[in-house]
C-alpha cells in the first residue's frame, strides 16, 4: 500500500500506535500458549515494521 495524502498518513500512523500498544500488551502477558504468543507477535511486528516503512516514505517524499 502507498500512501497518497497526509490523512492517509495520520491514519497509519494512529494504526501503527495501536499496534505497537498491543504488541507492548501481548508481550508483558505471559499467558496462553507459548507458540500462538510468538506466532501474534511476529505477525504484529511485521505489520508494525510495514506501517514505519510506509509513513517514512510518504514523509521522504513531503517538501520540507
Amino acid at each position: 500500500m502507498t500512501l497518497l495524502n497526509a490523512r492517509q498518513s495520520q491514519v497509519s500512523a494512529e494504526k501503527l500506535q495501536l499496534l505497537e500498544e498491543r504488541y507492548a500488551a501481548i508481550r508483558a502477558a505471559a499467558t496462553g500458549d507459548e507458540h500462538t504468543r510468538d506466532i501474534t507477535l511476529r505477525s504484529l511486528k511485521r505489520l508494525i515494521n510495514q506501517l514505519r516503512e510506509e509513513i517514512a516514505r510518504f514523509e521522504a517524499k513531503m517538501p520540507a
